[in-house]
Order: C-alpha cells, then structure tokens, then sequence
C-alpha cells in the first residue's frame, strides 16, 4: 500500500537520491496531477538548525516563479518526514548527459550555462543564494530547457559537511568556491564560481579538480591552478575559456560582479559568432575555417533578403537592357545596407583576428608592483596593462598590484592586455547590508568586509531568533575600516512554530518534536484507551500543521492502556421457606 503524506501526496516510486535527501514521484489528489516529493534523509532531521535553516530557505525558494528554476508547491512536515513538493520535471539531470556524452558542444554549453545563469541571476535578485549549484542540480527537459533546483538544502550545508562520507556531499565538493572550502561567507559570486565549473565540465567532460577525498579537492580550489579546457580538448573558443576562467577566479572580486554581467558576455560571445561566423572564434589547429565575403553587384543578393542565393559564387552580368532608369530607390538603399553590412563584417573580422593573433607567451607576475613598474614591463612584452578596481588587502601595501586576469602563468599572446587590480590598503569602505542576516554568521562576513561587530541588542519581532534587524552605521556608509558596526536582531518572541504530529508517539517522542518545533510539553493527563498503547499519546491540543506562536506550549493527553476489568462475586440467596397466611411476625 502506497504512504500519504499530510493527507494528500500519495508517493508512488523512488525517482532519485542525493547526500541529504531521497526524491519519490507522487500525486497531489487535492489538485490531481503528479509532482516530485524531495523528504530528508533521517540522519538529518535530529540537526534543529539544518531543519530551520532547510525550511526557512524552501519558503524564500517557493516564492520564486522562473522558466529555469523547478518550482516549489508546499513545505511541509508529517512527524519526522520533512519534505518539500516540486514541480515534477520530465528529463534527465544535467550529470547523466555530461557522463554519458563527455565534451559537449560549445555552443550547447554557451546556450544551457546562459540559462543557468538566468536563474541564478533572479535568484540572487531575491536576495537568494543556491551554495550548491551543480550538474546534479540541474535537470535539462527533453526540449532542452535547464531548470535549477535545491535551492532549499542547500544553505544548510557548512564547511563541515566536505568531510561527510556521503556520496551527494562529497560530489558537491567538486564545485565548491575557495571560500566555500575554507568554511567562508559566500554571496553571489560563490554561485559564479560554481556554474564556472560547470560550465568547464560540459567543455571538456571532466572537473578541473579530483583526488581521493573531500579536504584534498576543497585545498585545490584554495591553491591549486586550473588548467585552461584548451589544454584538455581541441576546438574550445578562447573568448569562453577567458570567460570560464574569469568565473573561476580564486579572488571573488576578480569575477563577473552578477551572474547578469555573465550573460552578457556570453551573448556578446554568440553576437560576434552570428555575425563573423563561428570558425572565427575557434583557436588555430585542424578543421579550423576561413570566412569569405561573397562579392556584391549592383543588385546582387543579401542576407535576409527574400532573393537570397546560397549557392556558389557566379560571375555577375547585368542583362541586356537593364539601363541606369532600373537602379531605382529601392536598388540605392540595398546598396547602402550592403556596404554597412560589409563594414560591419569587416570591422568584426579585424577585431577578432586581432584578438587571436600574435605570438603565444606566459603572463608575467605583475603582483606586488606598482602600475608603472607593471607598464614597463608590458611594454618590453608588447602586451598593455589596464587598472582594474581598487581592492581591500591587509597583506599587499596600498597602491600596489594585489591580483591580475589573467593569472601569471597563463597562455595570452602579445598584444592583449592583462587587467590588474590594486590594493587600497584597509583604507575606508562601505558597509555592508547585514539586514536579514543570521547572528552567527556576522563576526565572519563583517571581519571579511574589514569591519568587527558591535553591539548586539534584541528586539521582539516575528523574524526567527538571531535575524538582523536593522544596523548602525547604515549600510552603503563609507566609515573607516575596523570601524564596529551595531546590530539589532530579532529575540524570535512573535515568531511561529509548526505543530508536528504527536498522536501514537511515546511521551519522550513527543516532547522532543515539541523541543525541536520551538515548543514545549504542558500539562500532560492521562487516560484509559483500548486504541492507543500505555505510554502514547492520543490527544494533543492543537492540530498538526497549525502555526503558533514559538515557545507556546501544547497540552497532551496520554494513554493508560485499556481499562481495567472489574470482576463482581455473585451470592446466591439463601433458601426461604414458603409463606402460607402472610409476612411473618416473629412470634
């Protein structure tokens, strides 16, 4: 007999399994279609802060509604069941096709990895971080549309998770950022990060980083140097290793600032290649072609026009008695757009063939230099060097280079210029947005920022227990750095609890639900019940799955076991003689 959770999802078959959860198909009889139930894996359901932080995150992820993000209907809990139901998604994950294909076609990986980046980017817009975006977590529907999903576990993975013996887990590890692996604070450019290394594992279908566990690969992200996908497979455009690399930068701010800016360079990638062709983009080697301009006359054809003639080049003669009188307006015009689609063409070519020309040389260390000590070695070179942004660094003194794209060591060729960033000291610098922000993550992030925490006073609100409130200074402030940054947070006072389901647990059982919901047992009473074991609970005050306020208690009532049976002693009456005239008189 199939299980029914909360009444309604009745699970069918198991569909897939990850690190932390097990995924089932179902059917919702209340809207009678068919969804994926994702349900935590027991040895994750005794964490309270992984639970909190798993339902808090699948709560902010359902209210997100996007082409490419699988969407969330319900969160909920059944006892110790914890599970979230989601659009149920006709495909194959992301990882089958890369192990069952290998290298994929770049222009399939331009196309799949911009609508990650889509979804990522609305996420982020949302003030929602995936932390934990992989092949795994990406299902790609039979018209090839790819939808993220996880969005909900995966802010409760920490640091500590790497060393997990979990399959799921250790997977996750392939991707994380250096900030992840070092147990950091990640935002945005951590999600960058990962989909960088996606998008180098469709290219070349291995990860840039592998070894015998978790801690070893986690140190690679943190010092080892990856090696460009040009080195691993042939005919991969170096327009988008730059940009793979740029994602993968070890210096988060070396990265594109907003999974928006990588798009637009993706598209900017495809523009040049829907306009010079995409042979131009490709690297020299075997099979690599040459764009020809096909000659125009005076009426000859163009691209887009309805006369268009894709065969071969022919010699052009203008018929007999086509005379000046026929070069009318409409022939002037397509000849001016002719001559600008050409200029364009050719404009397009200079740039690209400049961009892959010159001689093959390493990227000097600019690191440590100042700006012109770097443009007088660039020029010995014949490379350029061009600023970048000015970056907070407490080992790299004030003026000085503290990183450069690309990284030194790495394959350019004379004439392209290498962007440097330079250090500002500690200097002063804008304070962060703390708002929403947990407690226990602030020491770290703010100490990342250049800043300490302040004082820390709490407030009643419905916000769970520890969440920022407000803050002082402002955030966007520029203050000098060092500089303590108040916060108010909320005492989680108003703030509600999900009633789990006690009836047929033991007393114990139920307290520690009510425990970890945020409540507590009141008064308990106790009861015969020929339905309910001695030492279960058969009543409980308020329904499960009512929100009420946390810390409130929740009266139970406990069974007996069945009543006990009363045994009555029958005497039988003592023989009476037969009364003959009347009652007796006693003479």
């Amino acid at each position: 007999m199939s299980k029914v959770l909360a009444n309604r999802y009745e699970l069918f078959e198991r569909v897939g399994e990850g690190g932390m959860s097990v995924v089932y198909k179902a059917k919702d009889r209340l809207l009678n279609r068919f969804v994926a139930i994702k349900i935590l894996k027991p040895e994750f359901i005794s964490d309270q802060k992984f639970i909190e932080s798993f339902r808090r995150e699948s709560q902010n992820a359902a209210s997100m509604s996007h082409p490419n993000i699988v969407n969330i209907y319900d969160v909920g809990r059944e006892g110790n069941i914890h599970y979230i139901v989601m659009e149920l998604i006709e495909g194959r994950a992301l990882s089958d096709y890369i192990r069952e294909q290998g290298p994929m076609a770049y222009p399939k990986v331009i196309a799949l990895s911009k609508q990650i980046a889509s979804a990522l980017a609305f996420a982020h817009k949302n003030h929602i971080i995936h932390r934990d975006v992989k092949p795994h977590n990406v299902m790609i529907t039979p018209n090839g549309t790819a939808k993220i999903t996880d969005f909900g576990i995966a802010k409760a993975v920490n640091a500590a998770t790497i060393v997990d013996n979990t399959d799921g887990i250790v997977g996750s590890v392939h991707y994380f950022s250096p900030e992840q692996a070092r147990g950091g604070y990640v935002d945005e450019k951590s999600d960058i990060y990962s989909l960088g290394i996606v998008m180098y594992e469709m290219l070349t279908g291995q990860v840039p980083f592998d070894g015998d566990n978790p801690v070893n690969i986690a140190l690679q992200h943190i010092n080892s140097e990856m090696t460009p996908p040009s080195k691993l497979v042939d005919g991969v455009p170096p327009a988008l290793e730059h940009i793979i690399m740029k994602c993968c930068d070890k210096y988060p701010v070396n990265r594109y600032a907003s999974a928006d800016d990588l798009i637009e360079a993706l598209n900017n990638l495809e523009f040049v290649g829907s306009v010079v062709g995409n042979s131009v983009l490709m690297g020299s080697g075997t099979g690599r072609e040459t764009t020809r301009i096909r000659p125009q006359k005076n009426k000859g054809p163009i691209a887009g026009n309805p006369d268009y003639d894709s065969g071969e080049d022919e010699e052009y003669e203008e018929p007999e008695g086509r005379k000046k009188k026929e070069k009318n307006k409409k022939n002037n015009k397509r000849i001016i757009l002719i001559a600008a689609i050409a200029a364009a063409v050719i404009l397009a070519l200079i740039a690209v063939l400049h961009f892959i020309g010159g001689e093959e040389i390493e990227a000097p260390d600019f690191k440590g230099m100042t700006m012109q000590q770097a443009q007088d070695m660039a020029e010995q070179m014949d490379i350029k060097v061009k600023e970048g942004e000015e970056v907070i660094s407490d080992e790299v003194d004030k003026g000085l280079i503290v990183s450069q794209t690309p990284e030194p060591g790495q394959t350019i060729k004379t004439g392209s210029t290498v962007t440097v960033n330079i250090s500002k000291g500690l200097g002063d610098g804008s304070v962060p947005d703390l708002t929403g922000k947990m407690k226990d993550d602030l020491s770290e992030y703010l100490e990342a920022a250049g800043f300490k925490l302040g004082a820390v006073t709490t407030k009643s609100s419905d916000q769970p227990e520890g969440t920022v409130l407000s803050q002082n200074p402002k955030a966007g402030s520029e203050v000098e750095k060092g500089t303590a940054i108040d916060v108010v947070v909320s005492d989680g006072s108003k703030a509600k609890a999900t009633v789990p389901y006690l009836v047929g647990k033991s007393l114990s059982e139920a307290q520690g639900e009510l425990a970890a919901a945020g409540l507590s047992a009141g008064k308990v009473s106790y009861d015969y019940s020929s339905s309910y074991a001695e030492g279960e609970v058969m009543w409980q005050q308020y329904d499960a799955g009512a929100m009420i306020d946390k810390k409130s208690s929740v009266k139970l009532r406990v069974s007996k076991g069945p009543a006990p049976t009363t045994t009555t002693t029958t005497t039988a009456p003592a023989p009476t003689e037969p009364e003959l005239d009347g009652p007796a008189d006693g003479n």
